[in-house]
């Protein structure tokens, strides 16, 4: 068998014969598509099947349609993109289904990024709304100046009926509290990064000790991407990460940041999400240089970095950035012995009910979790399937995609209920809103579990 034979998908991905007849692709091209790889589609609908929106509404074309086949119609007569291109929520699951790697988020972001661009109104509701979602981290800034009068105002009804009706977005959900004192406040008063170095200093030291004069090895540093969620209304997410590293004895550095750019990549707000990726890529390429790894709490911002930004976009350093991105989890499995440091602990928890998101499965996540709290006595989690819990983000904060995003999200709440559990897990901010949202659990974040374990009191109250 030749090379080429053996990169070739197998018919193990294809319907049955009399359901699947090939054709050919690009009909009459000269060229190879826009996009690298998408002639490698073969159109076994492996993405389709896989499609969570596609699942619940009988209307949507699928991820197919809105990638390979839309961009061969745009060799042809039919120059527009369809608007259809609205219901993909980029949940990203059809790049981890596609037998063959067609780039299809990556035609989707390009695709929406162009119908918002030539077919949406600048002055329309849907816009101005989609603008305000894609940019949370302005409103953010505003609201967590007065923290406890935006929860105040933001927990009306007239205010979620005014956003229902003014804006579209929907008053069936409760807008997520800003915390009164943000992680980067805690950083900063906490005494930054000069603080930190002391900390992982004092760890590597003790640690060193305890291995009888083993050699602790180069200082080892990390640069935290924290995202807006984060600091702005999770900042225990945050904390504990930094607490967790710095007990390995990790120097943490937290530089001026912005956006991920996700909600940017999922609104077609291409002008700002290429702003955002930008400012990031200068920051942390930098850092990269000094000998830093950039660490990640949200599955959501490792993603940007690591596949969104280089699918996207050709800033110099975009793909040091991305080469040196890792999940928070991810990188302690790879550079630390978890297995032999939780030996030891023992925690009282309530039992889990963990939601792995899609877009840690898109990064060959899923399990992770469970296999690391697994090895903490007094802390059990069980797994809620592999189904997608349909908010996406901003997606099912919209009037028109409230409805569709429960559809999607109700096996993982029948999952959830059925399981012995009364607590959710998640490292996804929007999939914890959407759990809470549909079975009104508590919700925590693994790095949580992971500080009840490794950090004593004392050092969380610092």
């Amino acid at each position: 068998m030749s090379d080429s034979d053996a990169d070739r998908p197998t018919d193990d991905h294809v319907p049955g014969d009399d359901e699947f007849e090939p054709i050919q692709v690009f009909p009459e091209a000269e060229e190879m598509d826009l996009r690298p790889g998408a002639d490698n589609c073969y159109k076994c609908s492996t993405c389709d099947t896989n499609c969570p929106v596609a699942e619940v509404d009988d209307e949507f074309p699928g991820p197919k349609f809105q990638g390979p086949e839309q961009w061969r119609l745009k060799r042809g007569e039919d120059t527009d993109i369809d608007p259809s291109i609205e219901k993909c929520s980029n949940c990203m699951r059809c790049d981890h289904a596609c037998p063959s790697e067609v780039p299809l988020s990556q035609m989707h972001n390009t695709a929406r990024g162009e119908y918002v661009e030539e077919h949406v109104d600048k002055l329309s509701r849907e816009y101005v709304r989609n603008r305000i979602l894609s940019n949370y981290g302005t409103m953010a800034r505003i609201g967590s100046k007065v923290p406890r009068l935006t929860n105040f105002v933001m927990g009306l009804s007239v205010t979620k009926w005014v956003n229902d009706r003014v804006l579209g977005i929907t008053s069936e959900r409760e807008f997520p509290e800003f915390a009164t004192e943000t992680f980067r406040e805690w950083w900063d008063e906490r005494g930054g990064g000069q603080a930190s170095r002391e900390r992982a200093r004092k760890a590597r030291a003790a640690s060193e000790s305890e291995s009888e004069g083993e050699d602790e090895g180069e200082d080892k540093r990390v640069a935290y991407f924290h995202g807006d969620y984060a600091n702005y209304n999770t900042p225990e997410v945050a904390k504990a990460m930094v607490r967790v590293f710095e007990a390995f004895g990790y120097e943490v550095c937290v530089p001026d940041q912005r956006c991920s750019g996700t909600p940017m990549f999922a609104n077609g707000m291409l002008d700002d999400a290429r702003r955002a990726a930008k400012f990031n890529v200068d920051t942390f390429r930098e850092l990269v240089d000094d000998g830093y790894d950039v660490i990640c709490s949200c599955t959501s911002c490792s993603m940007a970095l690591r596949q969104e930004y280089p699918e996207l976009f050709d800033f110099e350093g975009t793909e040091t950035v991305a080469a040196n991105t890792y999940e928070a989890l991810e990188y302690l499995r790879i550079h630390e012995d978890l297995d032999r440091e939780l030996a030891d602990s023992d925690v009282e928890t309530p039992d889990f009910a963990y939601h792995t998101p899609c877009h840690a499965r898109n990064q060959g996540l899923d399990g992770q979790t469970l296999e690391v709290v697994a090895a903490i006595d007094g802390v059990a989690a069980h797994d809620v399937g592999d189904s997608c819990s349909g908010i996406s983000g901003t997606y099912g904060w919209k009037n028109e995609h409230y409805e569709t995003s429960m559809a999607i999200g109700e096996e993982m709440f029948q999952h959830m209920d059925s399981a012995d559990a009364e607590t959710g897990l998640t490292e996804c901010p929007t999939c914890a809103m959407q759990m809470e949202h549909g079975t009104g659990y508590e919700i925590r974040h693994p790095l949580e579990v992971l500080e009840a374990a490794l950090v004593a009191d004392s050092d969380v109250q610092q």
